[in-house]
């Protein structure tokens, strides 16, 4: 029992590689000292705290080796080994140590993040979404790293996780500009002829306005007219084009803008989301993006007596739906939270859909837990944090034009994005039409 709560409680060393990005399984740590030296170091600090109102000690024997001093790297890898231990407050007494002994940046990020995820384990939500704060903003700690960590997913679910993604994606000299310039690139990447067509705009404004500068004075001698003067009509003619051409070029800019903008917020809001946690049936909290290749979820959102029905009319197509990996999640709107489960560890549960690369017993187990966790998936998931869960309902409910809070439906692909939505409740034998079977799909992918 004590080793599973260990295993369960595993701390977040992965902060402790340059710029904040998640390090593979081998570089995860600072150069680690022996446990006994961890644990002597620790000893040391109370006696150095404990000195200062006692007698003074007699100095040690020439035979007995001194302790070695406390150092920041020294206080955060005790902490690690203290939270694996399942002594958290221990640890997050550590992690304060170590930003108090004059610590190096990498040391500083690491301190921080530990700290934060001590603070959520203890749902000091608050206290965690402020060392995280810090790291992003004075230690170059990367909001992905945040974002894509599957063990701070009760974190991410709270209100104070939501203002700091609000935070990071206005972007700036604050704590968001690596996320924005990320999702800047998904950007690009779904559109890559956008920053070509900007170029050409302002390129042709620039040529109409110095065109327009030497257009303007011929115009006023053909308005005087005189001998010599240029034709007014013709003079007249090419200053409107120009000044037209302009405006359009200037209305093209300006569209494309907003395009991005646009766009920067869908793929805003399709990460958020990914990262909407759910509680299988097995009692297991885990987030959209790790069911990505095993389910297709089926959102039903609105009334009670709506959502109800609409999961008994799909009772009737149980099997077949079940063969094509669909997983139906219903969002009550307006339903009372209730408790949310605390969360039993840091490391207890990792990504399903994230396969690390290089090394083949990594790959073996990450393929294992994705076969671990299709396993658990049933019928149905309940969400976590309505609260959460509603938000984003409504905004997708804007962004497509419906009133928000009217009953909705939407489908998502095995890929996690949205496949479909719709005005009330499904009909199911139309998703039965639409939707391959995963074992058919399987069997073209390998053909």
């Amino acid at each position: 029992m004590a080793a599973a709560v260990a295993a369960a409680l595993r701390p977040h060393p992965s902060l402790l590689s340059g710029g904040g990005a998640v390090l593979s399984p081998t570089l995860q740590t600072l150069p680690l000292v022996s446990p006994a030296s961890l644990h002597s170091n620790h000893r040391h600090r109370r006696v150095l705290r404990s000195n200062a109102s006692s007698s003074p000690s007699p100095p040690p024997s020439p035979e007995k080796e001194a302790e070695p001093v406390p150092t920041a790297e020294s206080c955060v890898n005790l902490g690690l080994e203290l939270f694996s231990k399942g002594r958290v407050r221990d640890a997050l007494e550590q992690f304060e140590n170590a930003l108090e002994l004059d610590p190096k940046p990498i040391e500083a990020q690491a301190a921080l993040y530990n700290k934060a995820c001590c603070h959520a384990y203890r749902e000091e939500n608050k206290k965690a979404a402020e060392c995280l704060r810090i790291a992003l903003r004075d230690y170059n700690l990367k909001f992905g790293t945040v974002l894509n960590d599957p063990d701070l997913a009760p974190f991410r679910a709270s209100p104070e996780f939501k203002e700091l993604q609000e935070e990071a994606l206005r972007g700036g000299e604050d704590i968001g500009s690596g996320f924005r310039r990320d999702l800047k690139l998904i950007s690009e990447v779904q559109a890559p002829f956008r920053g070509v067509r900007r170029f050409f705009y302002v390129a042709l404004t620039a040529a109409a306005g110095i065109s327009t500068f030497f257009t303007i004075p011929r115009l006023i001698l053909a308005v005087q007219g005189g001998d010599g003067a240029p034709d007014l009509l013709e003079t007249a003619g090419n200053a409107a084009i120009n000044i037209g051409g302009i405006v359009v070029l200037v209305a093209l800019y300006l569209w494309e803008n907003k395009k991005e903008e646009k766009q920067i917020t869908q793929i805003s809001r399709n990460e958020t989301l990914s990262r909407l946690p759910v509680r299988l049936s097995t009692n297991r909290i885990i987030e959209l993006v790790q069911l990505r290749d095993i389910t297709r979820p089926v959102i039903l959102a609105g009334s009670k007596a709506s959502v109800t029905r609409g999961m008994q009319r799909a009772e009737r197509y149980r099997t077949e739906l079940l063969k094509r990996g669909v997983l139906l999640i219903p969002v009550i709107f307006g339903a009372s939270q209730n408790a949310q489960t605390k969360p039993r560890g840091f490391g207890n549960r990792r990504s399903a859909a994230s396969v690390p690369s290089g090394d083949f017993e990594k790959r073996t187990e990450s393929i294992t837990a994705k076969s671990r966790l299709k396993a658990e998936v049933r019928f149905k998931a309940d969400i976590v944090s309505p609260e959460q869960w509603e938000s984003w309902i409504r905004d997708q409910q804007e962004s497509e034009g419906v009133t928000p809070g009217e009953d909705v439906y939407i489908i998502l692909r095995l890929d996690g994005r949205v496949r479909r939505s719709g005005i009330g409740m499904p009909n199911w034998n139309d998703i039965l039409q639409e939707l391959p079977r995963l074992e058919d799909l399987m069997s073209k992918l390998e053909r």
